[in-house]
């Protein structure tokens, strides 16, 4: 950890950016030390822009996590896309994420070509999940992404092993500006608790599903708070909404089986999130091509 006095504190803003599942919300998560991005194995897992928050000493370093960059087939995608350009411009230092564990490919060459465009900001290629390559193979990736564009650092790390944390935060922090503390010292992240909880949900929702159905599952939830007359229990009413009566019929599952699974698993994220008892109600309703009706993606949280 650097030495910085009082008077060099730094504060501000880091995007991570690459396609989707590279191990962008993992990283994010591990640095903020809990969890504030959702994870999971499907692609184009987060949906909005979320900010998680490392406190240290010498700086307050505030991560925004990025949707996947992909070229878009909806306007779901196409907004997904418009939100990753316009953080580009607004964040200190980005870092650019590719795994140790898979060939570059033309996604990652898209990406780094978008990066290059953005004059004013520093990037880090962030080299993920070294964990699951050996050494030969982290230097050889490492050498491909030095070719993809001019880097301002370029670094290996494991979020799953904390190797090489620390010193990606430092070379991030070190891109911001001197600042006072843009957050309180115990905030991790700026989101509601409500869209925090609808995504836990949507984590819990994604497991096991096919392939096809994580692009159709968005969750809303209506209602939130403590049960009257009891300080202990937080009642959560929530509705996850599908495209199609088939997929609503993969998500609740042989007698309601899968349904009662994701509401289990939701509860107990949800409860670990916000340290207290939790009734969960989750609902399933179908919004008929929910990801290409402006009107709908509006309701349900996706905005111009």
């Amino acid at each position: 950890m650097s030495d910085r006095s009082a008077s060099e504190f730094r504060a501000g803003f880091a995007a991570f950016v690459g396609r989707p599942n590279v191990g962008k919300s993992t990283l994010m998560n591990a640095l903020v030390g809990t969890k504030v991005a959702i994870t999971s194995s499907k692609p184009q897992t987060t949906r909005r822009v979320i900010r998680g928050i490392v406190h240290r000493p010498d700086a307050q370093l505030v991560i925004v996590d990025t949707p996947g960059l992909h070229r878009p087939r909806t306007l779901l995608g196409e907004r997904l896309d418009s939100l990753v350009l316009s953080t580009l411009t607004e964040v200190d230092v980005l870092g650019f994420c590719v795994p140790a564990n898979e060939p570059i490919g033309k996604g990652d060459r898209f990406i780094a070509e978008k990066l290059g465009a953005v004059k004013k900001t520093p990037v880090v290629a962030v080299v993920t999940k070294c964990d699951l390559a050996s050494r030969e193979e982290v230097a050889k990736q490492l050498l491909a992404v030095s070719q993809l564009a001019e880097f301002a650092e370029i670094v290996p790390v494991s979020a799953k092993g904390d190797d090489q944390l620390d010193v990606l935060a430092d070379l991030l922090i070190e891109r911001l500006p001197e600042s006072p503390p843009l957050y309180a010292g115990g905030e991790l992240t700026d989101e509601p608790e409500q869209v925090l909880v609808a995504e836990l949900i949507r984590e819990a929702a994604l497991e096991g599903v096919r392939d096809e159905l994580p692009h159709s599952i968005a969750v809303v939830v209506e209602e939130m708070g403590p049960r009257e007359g009891r300080d202990d229990l937080l009642d959560v009413y929530a509705f996850m909404f599908v495209e199609r009566d088939s997929q609503k019929a993969i998500v609740i599952g042989p007698g309601g089986s899968r349904l009662k699974d994701v509401g289990s698993r939701a509860r107990k994220q949800i409860e670990a999130l916000l340290g207290s008892r939790v009734y969960l109600d989750l609902r399933v309703k179908v919004a008929k091509e929910w990801q290409r009706d402006p009107k709908q993606l509006r309701r349900l949280g996706f905005y111009d």
